[in-house]
């Protein structure tokens, strides 16, 4: 296994941008531990591998059926005796969900309801999507059909796994409609999918949640007290990522409003605020929020 110093120093140059990411879309075996129960996988996205005494759960997939194959072993070499394997996924986007038909049959497919109806409705447009943006992701998801889930849930479900209880929890949009947390309650460890991320840009995809609802579902998530933090495509960090991550963009937010009421354009304010984000984190590989201010522009207040 790679040391967490290591994994957390090769995940900090997965969030210098998507196109990087893109770049090198199948996840290996080499895992790093997280907590007691939960290994991860660093890559395109971090996979998220939760053992119990009895069952394992895996959450997201990779990149086509290769990468959710690759999940599935790894899978089964941290816990060979294990009968049960769980799936989850963070939400719709393929290098997150498009992985499952490699996994084994009989795997457990548990996903909230609004990802669901967003994997119905946009599910096959991302794959086309995600697909003409290299010969090497045609390859890898051609041919892929997303089965429903065998369990759906509203807002919370529990997984047992033996010694373990995991909570899969719908607590709003964000980064999309359907995002899902993860949370491993004997290590106080949350899986957060692109809610709470580290040092990276947030982002609203397309008709997700707005940056209020992102705000309140950040509410939710520091009720929680996470000792340890594993978002899907930045370095894993401790608790505080999450008031990192609310402070951010309630800052963006903020600043954003009060340009949009001296009537900047959106555009200028993009531009206005990246550069002051590239100021105060001199560090960071990007601090582009273009994006997220035009979210901000518009919200109906």
């Amino acid at each position: 296994m790679k040391s967490l110093t290591k994994l957390m120093a090769l995940a900090a140059l997965l969030t210098a941008g998507g196109s990087a990411q893109m770049s090198q879309p199948m996840v290996s075996e080499d895992t790093t531990k997280i907590s007691d129960h939960v290994w991860a996988i660093m890559g395109f996205p971090n996979i998220a591998i939760v053992v119990g005494s009895r069952a394992t759960l895996v959450v997201d997939t990779g990149l086509g059926p290769k990468n959710g194959a690759t999940a599935a072993r790894v899978a089964a070499k941290l816990a060979p005796n294990n009968t049960k394997l769980f799936l989850t996924t963070t939400h719709f986007h393929p290098e997150h969900a498009a992985g499952e038909p490699g996994f084994p049959p009989g795997t457990i497919l548990i996903r909230d309801a609004v990802q669901q109806q967003e994997m119905e409705t946009h599910g096959q447009e991302m794959i086309d999507m995600f697909s003409g943006r290299s010969a090497q992701n045609k390859e890898l998801l051609a041919g892929v059909i997303l089965r429903p889930p065998d369990v759906t849930f509203q807002q919370e479900a529990d997984v047992a796994l033996g010694g373990v209880t995991v909570r899969l929890l719908w607590f709003g949009g964000a980064h999309t409609k359907g995002d899902e947390l993860t949370f491993v309650e004997p290590d106080r460890t949350l899986i957060s999918g692109d809610v709470v991320q580290n040092k990276t840009m947030p982002n609203i995809f397309g008709d997700g949640g707005t940056p209020a609802t992102w705000l309140a579902v950040l509410d939710k998530v520091d009720a929680l007290n996470a000792a340890h933090v594993l978002p899907d495509h930045s370095a894993p960090g401790d608790g505080s990522l999450v008031a990192a991550e609310r402070s951010l963009i309630s800052g963006i937010r903020k600043r954003a409003l009060e340009l949009k009421r001296q009537g900047i354009s959106a555009d200028d304010a993009g531009k206005q605020v990246s550069a002051e984000l590239k100021t105060q984190h001199p560090d960071w590989p990007n601090t582009n929020a273009a994006g997220f201010v035009k979210s901000v522009y518009a919200e109906v207040l």
